[in-house]
């Protein structure tokens, strides 16, 4: 039996909608889809992309108002229409209506224009289920989960708790149930004893803590950073948690840009979403659009069991 799932269409600007229209075909196959948008507003987007609206097109109001879209243009009307397309989406979620949300791409400064009090949807999730959603991205290949996320370089450090980061293995664990876990380090060379910094020997107590709470020992760590994404060790590990954004982001869009996706782990819902953005520099204009994203994000949600 497929899985139904909502898919909130991102920033009416972007490219999100039209991911939607020209791979619905190919996401039926895979779900039932249910996108959230009103009908006024998909029509006004079929003219704007000469596309028809497929008649399995299956929608839902957001309940928001009508506006012009203007392509490629940050807009606060664009921006509360986003919010109230993904907020419908995880209401359908919460009264099981749906089994999972997909979201496509929103534009965060849409979304600061339009006063909406979150800088994305991962912040909206937490508050919205009182929970610390964990932010995981990859492709079938790789998965990394960032322990830390948008937060400057420099408080980096002082976030490194060992009871924060026990209870975040944990977790991690709870969700993926990976059978290995690389843990990287925070500074160069794993600290090199404490020579280049002492982080590392916070992070090696909540490794033994975990691995002392959970069967099989899943976690290894913590890993020099600069050789945990090499290919003999990629050949090792499928999930890997990093400190910080970019330790973890850099090497995965190396290596996966096309193809990656967003999971927000540790939540009473399944959310994915695509790992780009609105991309409005090429936004109806009839370019190219590489759907891999996309489509992983929905065969994510059909090989889960949550």
């Amino acid at each position: 039996m497929k899985k139904r799932v909502a898919i909130s269409v991102g920033d009416l600007n972007g490219i999100g909608i039209e991911l939607a229209l020209r791979n619905h075909k190919e996401v039926k196959d895979l779900v039932e889809p249910l996108y959230i948008i009103d009908k006024d507003m998909l029509e006004q987007v079929s003219k704007l992309l000469s596309i028809d609206i497929p008649k399995d097109f299956k929608t839902i109001s957001p309940n928001t108002h009508y506006f012009k879209i203007k392509a490629g243009v940050i807009d606060a009307k664009s921006g509360a229409y986003s919010f109230a397309s993904f907020k419908k989406g995880v209401e359908l979620c919460k009264e099981n209506s749906v089994d999972a949300i997909c979201t496509l791409p929103i534009h965060k400064k849409a979304w600061e224009e339009a006063k909406i009090a979150y800088k994305g949807h991962t912040d909206a999730l937490r508050d919205f289920f009182k929970k610390e959603a964990i932010m995981m991205l990859g492709s079938p290949k790789m998965y990394v989960g960032l322990y830390t996320e948008h937060i400057p370089l420099k408080d980096v450090p002082k976030a490194i708790d060992e009871q924060r980061l026990f209870q975040f293995f944990i977790d991690f664990y709870r969700e993926t149930k990976a059978k290995e876990i690389a843990v990287l380090g925070l500074n160069p060379h794993a600290g090199d004893y404490g020579v280049l910094g002492n982080e590392e020997s916070t992070i090696e107590r909540s490794i033994v803590r975990a691995n002392e709470y959970l069967p099989n020992s899943p976690f290894l760590g913590p890993l020099v950073p600069d050789i945990a994404f090499t290919p003999t060790l990629r050949d090792r590990f499928k999930y890997y948690i990093a400190m910080y954004h970019d330790q973890g982001l850099i090497p995965l869009k190396a290596l996966y840009f096309d193809e990656s996706i967003n999971v927000s782990l540790n939540l009473p819902i399944l959310r994915t979403s695509v790992d780009h953005g609105t991309a409005f520099d090429i936004a109806y204009k009839g370019k190219y659009l590489n759907k891999k994203s996309y489509i992983n994000a929905i065969k994510y949600i059909t090989s889960t069991t949550n």
